[in-house]
């Protein structure tokens, strides 16, 4: 398991954004649900955005600490969509996290990349990766 990352075992942010992937400034979108979700994945796949998707959960301490991170990040790198994801939200289309914090990384309508864990320094560098 990577540094920072904790197995999902337990069941169980930001405000829920409209559907538009890019937003005119800094912005991390929330998923409120496994419709909403699904919705995102469909504008993923045909707007082709380069996006971050970060699956974290509410009872998890090290998504809490990356969070403030990830939303902050998300200016530096405004080329992205940044998406977040509870997965005790969003039970059926975040079934496959296993550990949490997980970060999947698109770019042209697909998953080219994955992070597991947390860490700024790791996390910025792999945005900077996919920007």
């Amino acid at each position: 398991m990577a540094d920072g990352a904790e197995k999902v075992t337990e069941e169980s942010s930001y405000n829920t954004a409209p559907l538009s992937l890019k937003t005119s400034k800094a912005d991390v979108i929330t998923a409120a649900g496994d419709d909403n979700l699904k919705e995102i994945f469909h504008q993923i796949r045909t707007s082709k955005n380069p996006t971050v998707i970060n699956y974290g959960a509410s009872w998890c301490r090290v998504c809490s600490q990356i969070l403030p991170s990830f939303s902050r990040l998300s200016s530096k790198f405004p080329k992205l969509s940044f998406v977040y994801a509870d997965i005790d939200e969003c039970p059926e289309t975040t079934q496959h996290i296993r550990y949490t914090p997980t970060f999947h990384f698109y770019r042209d309508g697909e998953r080219v990349d994955e992070m597991f864990g947390a860490g700024e320094d790791r996390l910025h560098d792999r945005l900077w990766l996919h920007s």
